[in-house]
This record gives structure tokens, sequence and C-alpha cells, in this order.
């Protein structure tokens, strides 16, 4: 039989070894499908509109492009089915999103997802009666709403992809998962994912985490040390916080991105890497540009895809399933009963504004674990944090500052915020300064011997806070 005639209005699966499971669910989405070798791969006008193409039947690029040329003449959706150390013939197809890379083994479920994906956009071959969307999970993300589903797509096409990408998310969205599910499924997934949060990294050791240092670079190297880039050589490098990098070390960066090679703090000797960078941010860095805290050319190398991750209340249909999951998680790890929500209490969660988002969603759930006596959660069960129960608002006559503070911060925490003493710090600092200099009537002197300071102290402090 003609191989042409069986698939022109199906999908065909190029391959010199069979793999019967990818088969059964390409025919589980209602694709006519044949199996042919490369040599009887129909071609030009008589290719199918969806191909599956084994990575090792090009042996080198020049056939790999013959052979993609004749499907793409068709509008053939591609995916090529490959090792992470098979598709090298494909790298520009790969990474120009031509072709959707798939890893072997391949996920039955994964690629069931991509093609029932893709159905909208195939008008043969398409059965009514299939979802449009077969999963409603991406890596560890979970939600079925439609902004996920929407997300789930772009990101089954950018992992595929080798650009850099940048992932734009309010705190507690996800971002880190994002990334390491992005990584996961990319060609690039048996190489090293290095994820380093740019926010909480010292601005005088930050050029020396990301390249590294020559021995005898500065006081303390007391060797060599590879930077975060040559960690992750051949793989990914999640930069986090992007917008808090200072403007010598994007200058740097750009370097890197440009060239593929750094020098270590310290050395002479070029260092080459070949690095995939997924960046993050909760900042507005179009913003940034505009006011000069961004590079508008370090802006466009990272922001080759964007990616918006959606918050919490903007998909609340997801509340309840991503609450069953993490009170199952919490009886695991913390012992105990799987929590249950009642019908009313699902209600009042599922209409709050969560400003923490899916972590603080998470803490939320593990706090009810520990906290709640029954197995059904009753509205009485929930941290007084949600506003289902109003606080004791201070007196001043009474009230310990302790008690006070211990309430701020479980606030904080249930709301998935992190690093909270960058924040109380500062304001404890400042609080006791401006009553200590009320009480002395501004003299700084006498404030600082109230304080338990020298003078000097207080007025570099008074500086560091900007007072």
């Amino acid at each position: 039989m003609d191989p042409a005639s069986t698939v022109r209005r199906g999908a065909c699966y190029v391959t010199r070894d069979r793999d019967p499971g990818v088969v059964d669910v390409v025919r589980k989405c209602r694709f006519e499908v044949a199996v042919v070798d490369p040599t009887e791969a129909p071609v030009g006008p008589e290719a199918p509109q969806l191909l599956l193409i084994d990575a090792d039947c090009a042996a080198d690029a020049d056939s790999a492009a013959r052979l993609l040329d004749s499907f793409r003449t068709a509008g053939s959706q591609v995916f090529l089915l490959g090792s992470t150390g098979e598709q090298h013939a494909w790298s520009t197809w790969v990474r120009s999103g031509e072709a959707i890379f798939l890893r072997r083994p391949v996920a039955g479920d994964y690629l069931e997802a991509l093609l029932r994906d893709i159905q909208g956009e195939i008008p043969t071959g398409r059965a009514p009666d299939i979802a449009p969307v077969a999963l409603d999970q991406f890596g560890l993300l979970l939600g079925s709403s439609g902004p996920m589903r929407e997300l789930y797509r772009l990101l089954r096409k950018a992992a595929a992809m080798d650009a850099s990408i940048c992932i734009h998310g309010e705190s507690g969205t996800g971002k880190e998962l994002v990334a390491r599910a992005l990584h996961r499924h990319s060609p690039r997934a048996s190489q090293p994912f290095i994820a380093l949060n740019m926010a909480a990294i010292p601005r005088d050791l930050m050029e020396s985490e990301l390249f590294g240092h020559e021995k005898g670079a500065f006081t303390g190297a007391t060797s060599r040390r590879e930077g975060r880039f040559e960690q992750a050589n051949g793989g990914t490098l999640f930069l986090d916080e992007i917008g808090d990098m200072p403007a010598e070390t994007q200058t740097r960066l750009l370097r890197v991105l440009a060239d593929g090679e750094f020098y270590r703090v310290g050395g002479h000797t070029p260092v080459r890497v070949d690095v995939r960078i997924i960046a993050a941010t909760h900042q507005d860095l179009e913003e940034r540009v505009s006011r000069g805290e961004f590079r508008e050319d370090l802006f466009h190398r990272l922001n080759v895809i964007r990616i918006h991750l959606p918050r919490l209340a903007e998909r609340r249909e997801d509340i309840p399933k991503l609450m069953e999951f993490f009170f199952a998680r919490a009886a695991r790890e913390l012992g105990g009963e799987t929590k249950v929500l009642l019908p009313e209490t699902e209600r009042f969660l599922a209409g709050l504004d969560w400003p923490g988002n899916v972590r603080q969603l998470e803490n939320t759930c593990r706090w009810i674990t520990v906290m709640a006596s029954g197995r059904e959660v009753h509205l009485a069960d929930l941290p007084p944090e949600l506003g289902r129960r109003e606080a004791a608002a201070p007196t001043g006559e009474g009230t310990d500052w302790r008690e006070l503070l211990s309430q701020w911060a479980n606030n904080e925490l249930v709301q998935g915020k992190q690093h909270i003493l960058r924040a109380a710090v500062p304001a404890f600092e400042r609080t006791l300064i401006e009553v200590a200099l009320k009480h002395t009537q501004g003299r700084k002197r006498d404030a600082a011997e109230l304080l338990g300071w020298g003078r000097n102290t207080l007025t570099r402090k008074m500086k560091e806070l900007d007072m």
C-alpha cells in the first residue's frame, strides 16, 4: 500500500525502530497513523498534517534539512523524538520552534496533551468529542482553568525551543516551578539545572557567584571556584529576580549572552559555556528600562520568549483542587489525616484575594493541617490572618509588643513572603530612632545614649535608613 495514501489526512510516524506506545497514543487521539521508514516518508503535497520523526532518521544537519524542507511545504506540525544526545542534526529546527522536541522515553499523557492541544490547528483527523486539552497540569503546576490551559500550551512549545525565556509573575505564583518544568521537558533535560536568586546575593559577591573566581582574586579566595555559569554548562541557568541585578553585572551578563564566554573574577583566560538562560521577575522590566535602571539591550536578549504567570485570584476555580493537593502533601509530610473543606469554607477561600498567591495557599493548608482539630475544615478553623476573625486591635495599654510582632511575622509567612527580617529590622530600628529623637527633642547625642549607641553609629544608621 502506498504510504502517502494512508496518511494524507492523518498522521505519519517516521522511524526505523517503531515505538508501539507512541502509535497507541496517536491513535487514541483519533489520528489515522502510518508507520514508515524514512525512505518511504510521504513528502511535499503528499505529507500529512502531523509528523512524528525519530531523531536518528537523519545522520547529519543536511539530511535533516532535506527531510524537514519536504515536510514544511505541506505545513506539517513536526514532533521530533530523541534523546538529548541524538538531536544535533536537528538543532536548528528545534531552536527555531519548527520542530517540537520530545525526549525519549516520551510520557504518553504528555504526548496526548500536545496532540490534543494542536487539534484545533489541524483540520483533518480531529474528532469533535475529544476535549482540546488532555491534562490539567504541567510539571508540578496544577490547575485546569482557562489561564492555566493557555499557560500549558505556551510552556510545551517554549520548552522545545532553545531561546532565552523571561518569566513574569507576582511572588508565590510558581516562577521556579515553571523554570524547572521547562528544563525537564527541554533537549537539555539531562544536563544541570542551576537556580540563583539575585535578590539574595550581596552586591559585592554577585559577579563571583555568577562567573566564579581565581585563587587570590580577593581576600578569602583561597582556591579557584566555578561560578553558576560553569556549573550550568550544557544545561539551564535560572536567574530569579533578575530586576535586582546591579548595572555592572548586567553588562557582564550581556557579554556572556552575546559571546558565550566570560572571565572569572581575577582571571585572564576566557571560559566558554553553552547555557540556556531562564530569567524571572515580579517587577515591570519595561518600566525599569524606561527609568534607566535596566539595560534595554539585555532586556531584549532575555525577553525572546515571555511567559506571564496568572495570579491565583485570576484562576479561582483552581483553588479547591490546589488545596486538595496541598492537604494531601501536608498530611504526608507533617503527619495526621488529610483535611477536607466544607462547602462554605471552600466558597469563602475561593473568594479571597490571596496576595501571596499559591505559596500563601500552600502555607495556609499546612497551618490548617497542624491546627485544625477535626478532619473537616470549618470557617472557625481558618487562620485569623485570612480575615474571618478580627484580630484584637492594639490599644497601647497592656499590649505586649512581642505579641504584636509575632502576629505580624505570622501574617507575613502565611502570605508566603520570605526574607522578612529584611523588612522587619530596618522598620524596627527606624521606629526606635524616631521615638528616641522625639524624646530628646532631636538631640542626636542624647538619643544615641538612650539607644545604647555611639553618636557615629546613630548617624550611620540614619543615613542607611534615609532619615
